[in-house]
């Protein structure tokens, strides 16, 4: 099954790709692998996702805002690869921050969603290394940011 029709198969719509808002590029492709750059958490009605995970949001707020992320970092990806993710190979890395309080633990646990929504849209080839990280800070007051490597054919 291709991946669009796996995208049409969970009815997963992905965003927008959106244009990044500093001095980089979205994505960049050296020789066959795709970098894309950290995605901030941002609902489906485009307004960023705030706060500290541990305060503001609970554990299941925070997976849902790194499975956003998820969605961002696939869109670009799809984007990089002039629309066809059946291009990826596999998921090398990503990389996940949680906005948290200090006594907050489960920052593995919020980045799943990431994880999660990427393997369940390109299956095996999603299955990647990570690191959770947690920081007392992240741009724009957002709760999570995601980046990714993958290999592309």
């Amino acid at each position: 099954m291709s991946s669009s029709d796996k995208l049409k198969k969970l009815g997963i719509v992905l965003p927008e790709p959106k244009s990044p808002v500093g001095a980089y590029v979205a994505t960049k492709i050296v020789g066959k692998l795709l970098f894309i750059s950290g995605q901030v958490s941002i609902d489906n009605h485009a307004k960023l996702i705030k706060g500290k995970v541990g305060r503001e949001l609970n554990l299941d707020q925070g997976y849902k805002a790194a499975e956003n992320c998820g969605l961002s970092i696939i869109a670009h990806a799809r984007k990089a690869c002039e629309g066809d993710l059946d291009r990826i190979k596999t998921c090398v890395k990503i990389t996940g921050y949680v906005n948290s309080t200090d006594d907050f633990i489960d920052q593995p646990k919020v980045i799943n969603g990431a994880s999660d929504i990427i393997v369940k849209i390109l299956d095996q080839r999603g299955e990647h290394t990570r690191a959770a990280v947690s920081t007392n800070s992240l741009p724009l007051g957002v709760a999570v940011e995601v980046d990714a490597i993958f290999e592309i054919i």
